[in-house]
């Protein structure tokens, strides 16, 4: 039998000052893509990736994050944002709403004053995470 696997949001960008990741990425499929960064696959390696359980997606690891700890600072260090959806109800000039995803980028430290309860309510998806490059060369 075929297993498919799901690659939507798994993907490396980068430009001259950030670095994008798919949220979709599993820690161990982050520590083991030669396309990422070094630098972010030894942080995520090191600091992160040690106590949790490989199959734990950047999507559900940033979803559940509080503001505390030592991953906590070095996110914030490395200046990381988080690109979320959120549905928002649009009124339209005839008065009528209707509900739409928009496209947010959040700093990690706005993103995790949410709960996962918040997030739940505002149907918050995470598409990618972010992070600057020049922060991550100077941690």
């Amino acid at each position: 039998m075929y297993k498919q696997q799901y690659e939507d949001y798994k993907y490396v960008m980068q430009d001259v000052y950030q670095l994008y990741v798919g949220a979709k990425y599993t820690f161990d499929e982050v520590v083991e893509n030669e396309e990422i960064p070094f630098k972010f696959r030894l942080i995520m390696e090191r600091y992160i990736y040690q106590d949790l359980d490989p199959e734990t997606t950047l999507e559900s690891y940033f979803y559940y994050l509080d503001g505390k700890g030592l991953p906590y600072k070095i996110f914030r260090q490395i200046k990381l944002k988080v690109k979320i959806s959120i549905l928002e109800e649009k009124k339209s000039l005839t008065g009528k709403s209707t509900k739409r995803y928009t496209t947010q980028v959040a700093p990690i430290e706005q993103f995790v004053k949410l709960t996962p309860a918040q997030k739940e309510e505002k149907g918050v998806v995470i598409q990618e995470v972010l992070c600057s490059k020049l922060a991550l060369m100077a941690f």
